[in-house]
């Protein structure tokens, strides 16, 4: 069984020099901590990314879904309505007035998918600002 002497406060000059060396393995240990949790928080994000992007893929698969089974509603419901048009006109007529109303609803759509499309920003702004301020503090923490 060891055990550790305690130093008397007044051993020499030695004393500055380890406490220089113990502040300074203090930093150095500090930076390691930190750079390791930088390490780790990097691979969480990582991680959790990974498994909201594979939920958004199956939501997105989803809505495709979705998508294909109203098309065939809005397929089905325009022939059903061109067959009850043709009982009044002649079925010809009947489709064209169907494909007129087709027409200007995509029509509606993309005048409003363009605009809303206009207003997308191309970058994340708040999170470009907040790598700023980030790296402002990173080289000046005392401020």
């Amino acid at each position: 069984m060891s055990s550790i002497q305690p130093q008397s406060p007044g051993t020499g000059g030695e004393e500055g020099a380890g406490q220089d060396r113990s502040v300074g393995e203090l930093l150095s240990a500090v930076t390691s901590d930190v750079q390791t949790l930088f390490r780790q928080e990097v691979e969480l994000a990582k991680t959790e990314i990974r498994e909201e992007a594979t939920k958004a893929g199956k939501a997105a698969g989803m809505y495709g879904g979705a998508g294909f089974a109203g098309y065939m509603v809005a397929l089905f419901l325009s022939l059903a309505a061109v067959l009850g048009l043709a009982n009044v006109m002649d079925a010809g007529w009947a489709a064209l007035i169907i494909t007129v109303v087709w027409a200007a609803i995509g029509a509606v759509l993309y005048a409003t998918g363009r605009s809303r499309m206009r207003e997308v920003s191309p970058k994340p702004e708040q999170t470009v600002e907040s790598l700023k301020e980030d790296a402002q503090w990173a080289r000046h923490p005392t401020k």
